[in-house]
């Protein structure tokens, strides 16, 4: 292993990445995505090992979907692969530090047990996607939309859903703790023992959503729409239901 400091590149560089080889260019690597860890590599200060074929720089990852991360650079879009190919593509794209996901349409993709983190999604489509188990951990999922997903298990804490789409999703089990569901559309949604504890639901639409044993202690529901609602076995300790239309909903 060797350090090079503040080398001066020509604008193409040579890649090998698992032992599949590339060939790209310095702007292509720092322009696209000009936070990601890439970027910072050629920009100055990196970590390159010794390959045995003079000019190539090495990084110890499977080059399988490396294409697919390039045309990501070039082209600003995620392309469209096969369902096991997404949660492969992801993980690459997590390494890498490519977070910016905006307006990717997933839709009926299996995206089952996906690292989101920290991404931005705003107003990406995820509709009829089987993401059961996915992290979206403080991901900012503004405008998206989960109509009929199957979001089962998923970890959305601190996550931005605000005005987010999720009418007739499979949300059992979720944890929503301290996530922004402002607007957000949960009609007929099951809910049910999903954690919402510290959300904030202010004016979401909630009308026919299962919440049986779903804790929303300290859940800001002010202005929600929770008309004919099943409340019955929801934990709302010190939750704020200022406001909120609750016709017909069963205490």
């Amino acid at each position: 292993m060797q350090i090079m400091k503040d080398h001066t590149f020509s604008s193409l560089i040579r890649l090998n990445i698992g032992g599949k080889k590339f060939c790209t260019t310095i702007d292509t690597l720092t322009q696209g995505e000009p936070d990601s860890m890439l970027a910072a590599m050629f920009r100055g200060r990196f970590m390159v090992s010794e390959d045995p074929d003079k000019g190539y720089v090495f990084i110890d990852r499977d080059g399988k979907h490396f294409r697919h991360i390039l045309n990501w650079l070039r082209d600003g879009v995620v392309p469209t692969l096969t369902d096991a190919g997404y949660s492969e593509l992801m993980r690459e794209a997590e390494y890498y530090q490519l977070l910016d996901l905006s307006y990717v349409d997933f839709s009926y993709a299996s995206l089952q047990n996906v690292l989101f983190s920290r991404a931005n999604l705003l107003c990406a489509k995820f509709r009829d996607v089987d993401a059961e188990g996915s992290i979206f951990h403080n991901a900012t999922l503004r405008e998206c939309e989960f109509t009929g997903a199957n979001l089962r298990g998923a970890f959305l804490a601190g996550a931005n859903l605000q005005s987010a789409t999720l009418q007739d999703a499979c949300l059992v089990d979720c944890n929503f703790c301290g996530a922004n569901l402002r607007s957000a559309h949960l009609q007929t949604a099951d809910l049910t023992n999903a954690n919402f504890e510290g959300a904030n639901l202010e004016g979401a639409n909630l009308k026919g959503a299962k919440l049986n044993n779903a804790n929303l202690k300290g859940a800001n529901l002010q202005r929600a729409y929770l008309r004919h609602v099943n409340l019955q076995n929801a934990h709302l300790e010190d939750a704020k239901l200022d406001g909120a239309n609750l016709l017909g909903a069963i205490r």
